[in-house]
């Protein structure tokens, strides 16, 4: 049987970007289903996060995650888009596209296009036509984020986020029974896999 995973994670976070990189190994590798789930550092109203500004974020970029991204192999950029986007209406378009079966393929562009190309992830036209890329109808979507369809489906999403899986930190992994909050390397990750598919 196929072992299902969740994952919260937030578009603009660098460590869920960098944590996606040992899973998408995995995935190849392994008999698992992954589900990412949204999870949102700064909501509208918060002030939005501007490492540009925040000296210690710009350090920890220079003296941690660039460097892991190149152990990794991951190309990956701090995008200078001043300050960083709320990522909402990006999580709308991912219930939109989890409901026409591509919800891990926009997700996945979405990802690619803030921390490799610098794109703006809190704008419509943007979005559209990263859905576009990933094969999803461009038009329709469009209409979706602009008249907030998947607004409810996504704050239900949060508060099953915050309040039931109790999350506060990410990315947290959710493998079976275990859960695995922060980076975590391929082989743990996997060795934890491999423990919970003997279960299945």
């Amino acid at each position: 049987m196929t072992l299902k995973i969740k994952v919260y994670s937030d578009f603009i976070c660098p460590f869920c970007f960098l944590g996606k990189g040992p899973l998408d190994e995995i995935v190849k590798e392994k008999d698992v289903e992954v589900e990412w789930m949204p999870f949102e550092l700064r909501r509208s109203p918060q002030p939005k996060i501007d490492p540009w500004q925040e000296p210690d974020k710009l350090s920890s970029w220079d003296s941690y995650i660039l460097p892991t991204a190149k152990k990794l192999g991951i190309e990956m950029r701090l995008p200078r888009l001043s300050p960083h986007p709320y990522t909402h209406l990006a999580f709308e378009g991912c219930q939109f596209a989890k409901e026409r079966g591509k919800g891990n393929e926009f997700h996945h562009r979405v990802f690619t296009a803030f921390f490799q190309e610098e794109q703006n992830i809190e704008d419509v036209e943007v979005l559209t036509n990263l859905a576009g890329d990933v094969g999803l109808p461009m038009e329709e979507f469009k209409e979706a984020l602009e008249s907030r369809q998947y607004s409810e489906a996504h704050q239900a999403a949060l508060q099953h986020a915050y309040e039931e899986a109790r999350i506060n930190a990410v990315p947290t992994f959710v493998i079976g029974n275990e859960v695995v909050k922060g980076m975590a390397s391929k082989e743990r990750l996997a060795a934890i896999i491999d423990r919970e598919l003997a279960k299945v």
